[in-house]
């Protein structure tokens, strides 16, 4: 828009004048309407549609784009952390940037067609000096969360005998009328969350309002043509003929689209990056290891195939990127009480942050006998041990391995700063050298080269090389030990020749 919001006209007369705001243009253009045609110029342009949604490029924004082309009303369907409300919230982008409406009505009524009384009678009464006001986006837009104590009056409006008495007026009047939540989203768009979570007598109420775009309140002789884009949102599990939605609803959707997880760990990644909360006003620097940050996406990605995790709930996008918060956290912990420059998540970390898994898991009954917490470790290992393949696999690490069979141990002390940890761990024969592959050089600080040499060693014991426990730390994987560090292969002596 040019000119604006300030400058644009304030009574209806002026708006008539309006070169840019003619009538037949205002009066006839609806939401589905707007929308489609901004949606069409922004794929004309080559636009971007829906900034900040990752993964969906190639299978979700497409059927949105159908739905919106098409003029539907639709829902997403989709389990957890799926950014379904974050879509439906970014519609908001194809609407004109503002639009004009009569001034103080309560559903934004269009100045060339009024559909409350209260408009129709102060337009009868003052004309072309009717006050206008100009809505902006964000204003156009009214989410619902569906709970079972909705009600009809919530959603469609009720009766206000307290506005009949101050006004003096017969209370079947009208004016008498509170409107709810769909009607004062009149012009815009109208978001419920969690559909199947209505009681069934309030989807019953939204079939007129779907099927003939009005609404009746109350049983009064009041008809409200509204105009409205009806969107939904729902776990697949709830929306079946043997949930919670009632089949006329369902049938009256035009568009049913599935939501999904990331199809790739660069893509959750991207995500997790984008949300988390990392770029923090801090003493120290922070930087996280794309190593790190593949540990943690891979983290959910290993959940959601655990059998021992329940894939009917889902396992939501929030859960790396509270892990990816908490772990940095803790590492800026580490660094401002070691007195450091710059804070470096470990492995260690992620232990650390058990509290930010454990409760986004529900967890299957085989899950439940085994704890939460051992099956978070367990995911953790799992983890590691696959991103670690991505940089080691195929690689000789029998000289870091023989280390811990001939005895040797390591019990990294979180108290310890990088430079005492990089010591300790420059003890392992042939271990720092192996940091290179992580991007990782000699030069580098130590609370790089720390993190990178730790994430060695736990994708060793992920694989079963080494073993690790609380009170001994890493050592010589068990079996390896009661052996007396034999190998298949190997000669019994083996201790002999290096002691």
């Amino acid at each position: 828009m040019s000119r604006t919001i300030a400058d644009l006209p304030r009574t209806l007369g002026a708006l008539r004048a309006s070169d840019s705001h003619s009538e037949a243009r205002v009066g006839s253009r609806r939401v589905k309407d707007e929308l489609r045609a901004n949606l069409i110029c922004k794929l004309q342009r080559g636009e971007e549609l829906f900034p900040g949604i990752v993964g969906y490029d190639d299978s979700v924004v497409p059927q949105i784009v159908n739905a919106i082309l098409s003029r539907h009303n639709f829902i997403l369907l989709g389990l957890r952390g799926q950014a379904k409300t974050r879509l439906i919230r970014a519609l908001t982008t194809l609407f004109d940037e503002a639009i004009p409406c009569l001034e103080g009505c309560e559903i934004h009524d269009n100045p060339y067609r009024p559909i409350c009384r209260r408009c129709q009678l102060l337009i009868e009464e003052t004309g072309d000096e009717a006050p206008i006001e100009w809505l902006g986006r964000e204003r156009r837009y009214v989410e619902k969360l569906a709970t079972p104590d909705v009600t009809i009056a919530d959603m469609i409006g009720d009766i206000d005998p307290i506005k009949a008495a101050r006004s003096g007026r017969n209370i079947s009047d009208e004016l008498t009328v509170h409107y709810g939540l769909l009607p004062r989203a009149n012009r815009g768009i109208f978001a419920i969350n969690e559909l199947p979570d209505l009681a069934g007598k309030i989807q019953v109420g939204l079939f007129n309002i779907m099927q003939e775009g009005d609404v009746q309140i109350k049983g009064y002789p009041v008809r409200l043509p509204l105009d409205l884009l009806l969107v939904f949102t729902a776990n697949p599990e709830d929306y079946t003929a043997r949930g919670k939605i009632i089949t006329p609803l369902k049938d009256r959707i035009g568009s049913e689209i599935r939501t999904h997880y990331p199809l790739s760990i660069e893509q959750g990644v991207s995500i997790t990056g984008q949300e988390a909360w990392t770029e923090r006003a801090s003493p120290v620097e922070t930087r996280v290891p794309g190593y790190m940050r593949e540990v943690v996406e891979q983290l959910a990605f290993s959940a959601r195939e655990d059998k021992k995790v329940d894939k009917r709930s889902g396992v939501s996008q929030r859960l790396p990127i509270s892990v990816l918060e908490n772990i940095v956290s803790n590492a800026e912990r580490r660094a401002l009480r070691s007195r450091e420059a710059l804070a470096v998540p470990r492995v260690m970390d992620l232990y650390a942050a058990l509290p930010s898994i454990t409760g986004k898991l529900e967890l299957e009954y085989e899950g439940e006998l085994k704890g939460g917490d051992i099956v978070a470790r367990d995911l953790i290992r799992a983890a590691v041990g696959k991103v670690y393949d991505k940089y080691f696999e195929g690689g000789n690490f029998s000289q870091i391995v023989q280390w811990f069979d001939l005895g040797g141990t390591l019990k990294l002390d979180e108290t310890l700063d990088s430079g005492a940890i990089v010591k300790q761990l420059s003890t392992i024969q042939g271990l720092m050298e192996k940091t290179r592959a992580l991007g990782v050089a000699p030069e580098d600080p130590a609370p790089l080269r720390s993190s990178a040499a730790e994430f060695i060693l736990e994708g060793l014991y992920a694989h079963r090389r080494i073993s690790r426990s609380e009170e001994r730390g890493y050592a010589a994987e068990e079996k390896k030990r009661e052996a007396g560090g034999r190998e298949e292969g190997q000669r019994p002596n083996l201790r002999r020749q290096y002691n």
